[in-house]
């Protein structure tokens, strides 16, 4: 391995050890949503989407699909990673990547941690649909909490290659249901941990390619954690909600998702699907923040520390500039855009929030600031 991959594995190994000791890295912030529950919340966007969905999974023919919405979202590592063949080195393992409740249990960071346990209870066709949890970028298309379905369905004495049939003509199916019969699709070769083959399915949209879902046939291995008897086969898709109803309702902030403003709320009925409209926009005020990295620097605590002080109000962050100068380290710039969805910002409010997010990155993350 080169100098820098050990320090990124030695960094890793720090990490997971904090966590495997007991220590916490959610957020009060991040706990609170567990209990919000959008996709269960009736005329809700995401709600009518999770039903559009279950709806066409149980208008399919010779199909007995169980649908799940309940599921509790802290899950053992075990069946988050190890049941799922999930590299030891995998990226969702870091403390950097997932929120760990204990150093055995996290939010889970992927809706497929049920898919083992549902299958050791004898289920072979279901649906499940739930909150997700992931430390990741802040950007209109990301929110630290989100919402996905997976469908499993396992057949007895059929070959690979009419399992592979099934999966793709059912998920197409589903993109004629929700997009109109004459949308265009295509099929890509991909990889996922816990399937092989691996695919992911693209839905051209207002002239651009969309990434869907992904999908595949569930490994032997997986099957074999489940209990799944040995002539037996099955596949497993995975959607995220959001994705799929920003696109049929032409939403264009995940952060509306979580609004009780009235002007958002009262536009979408249960069982319709409608175009959102907008109804305010509000100037964007955005901040830089220049500081020297310390050893042991990931970016997602950065942006975790953001959305902590900012809440709702960060749009975006950005990382705008980067060098390397010898003798002194590596630096980064970053560009944190500031805009509420209801009402204007004043550039002293926001001087106070980014004034707190420098303060807080000095001393939380050890960075230097410039």
């Amino acid at each position: 391995l080169a100098t820098g991959d050990c320090s990124l594995r030695m960094r890793w190994s720090l990490r997971l050890c904090a966590a495997s000791r007991g220590s916490l890295n959610v957020p009060e912030e991040i706990w609170k949503y567990r209990s919000v529950g959008l996709h269960l919340r009736s005329g809700h966007p995401l709600c009518t989407t999770r039903r559009l969905i279950e709806d066409y999974h149980r208008n399919l023919h010779g199909r007995g699909f169980k649908f799940l919405s309940d599921l509790d979202s802290v899950t053992s590592t075990k069946a988050c990673f190890d049941d799922l063949l999930v590299e030891p080195d995998h990226p969702s393992r870091r403390i950097s990547d997932t929120y760990y409740v204990t150093g055995n249990h996290v939010l889970r960071p992927h809706m497929t941690a049920h898919d083992v346990q549902l299958l050791q209870q004898g289920q072979r066709e279901f649906v499940i649909t739930g909150d997700v949890f992931r430390r990741d970028a802040i950007d209109r298309s990301h929110f630290p909490v989100f919402h996905q379905t997976d469908g499993v369905r396992v057949l007895k004495n059929v070959s690979g290659e009419t399992m592979v049939q099934d999966l793709q003509e059912t998920l197409e199916g589903l993109v004629s249901q929700l997009f109109g019969a004459d949308t265009k699709t295509r099929w890509i070769d991909a990889y996922f941990p816990f399937t092989d083959p691996s695919f992911e399915l693209e839905v051209e949209w207002n002239g651009e390619w969309l990434e869907l879902l992904g999908c595949g046939l569930l490994k032997r291995g997986v099957l074999q954690a489940g209990n799944v008897h040995d002539d037996e086969i099955g596949w497993a898709y995975g959607l995220g909600l959001e994705r799929l109803a920003m696109v049929l309702f032409e939403i264009p902030d995940i952060r509306l998702f979580w609004s009780d403003d009235r002007r958002f709320v009262e536009q979408f009925q249960a069982g319709k699907v409608t175009t959102f409209r907008p109804y305010s926009k509000h100037p964007v005020c955005y901040k830089d923040v220049s500081f020297w990295l310390p050893q042991g620097f990931h970016e997602n605590d950065f942006y975790e520390l953001v959305r902590t002080i900012g809440g709702n109000l960060v749009e975006r962050v950005e990382l705008i500039d980067d060098f390397e100068k010898p003798g002194t380290g590596k630096s980064h710039c970053y560009r944190v855009s500031y805009r509420s969805m209801e009402r204007n910002l004043t550039n002293s409010e926001v001087d106070i929030l980014q004034e707190r997010v420098r303060k807080a990155a000095e001393q939380k993350l050890r960075v230097t600031l410039r």
